[in-house]
């Protein structure tokens, strides 16, 4: 039997293998103008995974651009809201600021729950911000620190309990750098009712105030006499506008109000839950002037 070798030189003889000179000619240009459209082929391959590649090395720069950026906006964003905002005057001779910051009214709220009575701009920080620039149009420079210590504490998963801790750290600050205060007040409302808060003055509703301090602080007994004193001077022109001197005594786990930090250190509680800020306006302006009595300049 034949192999397929033989039969392939059987074929060889029969049909000699000599094209002819223009058949070698043609198929040559045929074979290069092949070769050529392939590598052009090949190469807009090439050329099109290349710039592919960039594209999408460029597109995922740009994301992680806009991402950065909408972080680093989020991150400047929170710190604006939460961290760092006061108003200053040269040489500060009160401090004012709000622990509870967040604490408002019935007035301004959507809520008559005193548990939910809490909003992020119609709040107690507005009474402080009153307060420091009633005193400032009476020549008092102060110091309002606006810091959302609320918001801090929902940040930092802590409870509300250590809202005295976070307002601690800006007040020590304030008083590390400015030597000229000689007051610091914390701003509060009360949640009692309203005929506990509120005194109508020549026909003119207004909310009355009260001034607590702290036995836990190691400077009780000059709170203590910082605060009867504004309590007498309110009350020698504003009968019954003051609430008096609350006394916290030393229950369980009970804190200073920050008060440790300085002598002449109160809590002031401003009205009530179910008092309107412009009531809280009124008696602001009134301790403006009752403040700028007792401060030396």
């Amino acid at each position: 039997m034949q192999t397929d070798k033989d039969l392939l030189n059987l074929m060889k003889e029969a049909y000699p293998l000599n094209p002819r000179e223009e058949f070698v000619s043609s198929t040559s240009v045929k074979l290069k103008q092949l070769a050529r459209k392939r590598d052009r082929k090949r190469k807009f391959i090439q050329l099109t995974m290349v710039s592919t590649s960039v594209a999408i090395c460029a597109l995922a720069t740009l994301l992680f651009i806009f991402q950065t950026k909408q972080d680093s906006l989020h991150f400047n964003t929170t710190q604006e809201k939460n961290i760092a905002a006061s108003t200053t005057t040269e040489n500060p001779l009160v401090y004012i600021y709000q622990t509870h910051n967040l604490e408002s009214f019935y007035s301004q709220s959507i809520t008559t729950d005193s548990k939910e009575a809490y909003q992020d701009t119609q709040n107690i920080t507005l009474v402080g911000e009153r307060l420091s620039q009633a005193l400032i149009n009476n020549g008092i420079p102060s110091m309002h620190d606006k810091t959302n210590i609320m918001g801090i504490l929902k940040e930092k998963n802590l409870y509300f309990h250590k809202a005295y801790d976070i307002s601690r750290e800006p007040l020590e600050k304030a008083l590390a750098n400015n030597s000229t205060i000689q007051m610091v007040f914390d701003i509060h409302r009360d949640s009692a009712e309203r005929d506990m808060t509120t005194i109508n003055l020549a026909g003119t509703d207004y909310s009355k105030v009260a001034f607590t301090v702290s036995t836990s602080s190691k400077n009780y007994e000059e709170n203590y006499k910082f605060a009867t004193l504004l309590h007498n001077k309110v009350e020698e022109k504003y009968p019954n506008l003051s609430r008096g001197v609350i006394v916290k005594n030393k229950p369980i786990g009970q804190i200073t109000y920050n008060q440790d930090l300085f002598a002449n250190a109160v809590l002031l509680e401003i009205g009530g839950i179910e008092n309107t800020l412009e009531e809280e306006y009124r008696t602001a302006d009134i301790l403006a002037n009752i403040i700028k009595e007792l401060v030396v300049q």
